[in-house]
């Protein structure tokens, strides 16, 4: 995509030096949208080593001073889970618009928080789901659109990995938001929302606990109001997992939904493969399945590139309606949590 004459490039700031934020500038650099502008650390040696290996031509040695650059319009914040509510409130007041790493929030009032002060200060925020902006998603969602499968009845949807080292890996921190569930569930959870198009009433979930606190796996299943049904799993112990199956009155759909990829499953540069999507139009198990093919490579480019885009047209009404299915997302996140520890079923509270 290129900016339109009346848009300008937007100028990112990460907070941040996280290997996530490492991977985000790199999978950016050959944007005409976006361009990294700087980087911010607490420390001024190590804001200044990644700035100088990833090409960022200034850079900070505080959050602080990220907020307060005057050639700087958003900020990509890579940090934990439980740092995304006061540094995306402190952008915004700063007068920055915030894509936010996923997942927005601890909770539903985290989240409603920190939309609430980028409605005060004019800004937009974004929870950064790469998978959501991959052309393979639109089509997806194209497809639920056109009926390609009737009325969608139930999701499963699971997304689980093998954690490396986890004595010192900041997911098996309870104080930064660690766990299976806000790290890997929350993005089989965002597939749901997305396709079942509200929140759940409802949630069971039942999990295993790390030594630290942490979830280290969840099963889940939640109700909503007209029936349906959409089952989670998730994981910190297995090998990779990650796909969902949506069953609607008059087919099936299946996808990876991978945040980057590849037309080849092998040569890539970055190591990305190719991500499934594929629809069976029909009933009968003896109708193939479709494999729908799309348009590749980083969600990190895909998001950043959006995200120029709904800036660049002021188009808070998008900002809005993704808002809506985060503030979703965090309140069944937050029950799924509660309904885990309490071994109950829990009420899910999107509303005020």
């Amino acid at each position: 995509m290129k900016p339109t004459p009346e848009q300008k490039v937007l100028r990112i700031g990460i907070l941040g030096c996280a290997n996530i934020a490492r991977q985000f500038t790199r999978d950016v650099a050959s944007s005409t949208m976006v361009r990294v502008a700087a980087a911010a650390s607490r420390n001024e040696e190590t804001a200044a080593a990644f700035a100088r290996a990833n090409g960022i031509g200034r850079h900070h040695g505080s959050y602080e001073a990220l907020l307060a650059d005057p050639d700087v319009d958003v900020i990509y914040l890579p940090l934990p889970n439980s740092l995304h509510a006061e540094w995306a409130i402190k952008a915004a007041e700063a007068g920055k618009h915030v894509l936010c790493e996923k997942p927005l929030a601890l909770g539903v009032d985290e989240a409603k928080a920190m939309f609430d002060a980028a409605r005060r200060h004019k800004v937009m925020l974004l929870e950064a789901y790469p998978y959501y902006f991959q052309p393979q998603t639109g089509a997806m969602l194209q497809l639920l659109r056109d009926g390609a499968i009737g009325s969608v009845q139930s999701v499963q949807a699971c997304f689980g990995f093998r954690l490396a080292n986890p004595q010192a890996n900041i997911r098996m921190k309870p104080e930064l938001g660690g766990g299976a569930l806000l790290d890997a569930g929350s993005y089989a959870l965002s597939l749901i929302r997305l396709v079942m198009g509200c929140a759940p009433v409802r949630v069971q979930a039942h999990a295993t606990w790390a030594e630290s606190g942490v979830d280290i796996s969840m099963m889940a299943t939640l109700h909503y109001a007209d029936g349906r049904r959409a089952q989670l799993s998730c994981a910190m112990d297995v090998a990779n997992m990650r796909g969902a199956t949506v069953a609607g009155t008059d087919g099936t759909l299946e996808t990876e939904f991978l945040n980057h990829t590849s037309a080849t499953a092998a040569g890539d540069a970055f190591g990305y493969l190719p991500s499934q999507l594929r629809v069976r139009r029909g009933t009968a198990n003896t109708i193939p399945f479709e494999d729908i093919r799309s348009g590749v490579g980083s969600g990190f480019r895909f998001a950043a590139e959006a995200f120029a885009d709904v800036v660049g047209r002021l188009d808070f009404d998008a900002i809005e309606r993704a808002a809506m299915a985060s503030i979703d997302n965090a309140a069944t996140l937050e029950a799924l949590l509660e309904s885990a520890r309490g071994n109950k079923a829990v009420e899910v509270r999107c509303e005020e």
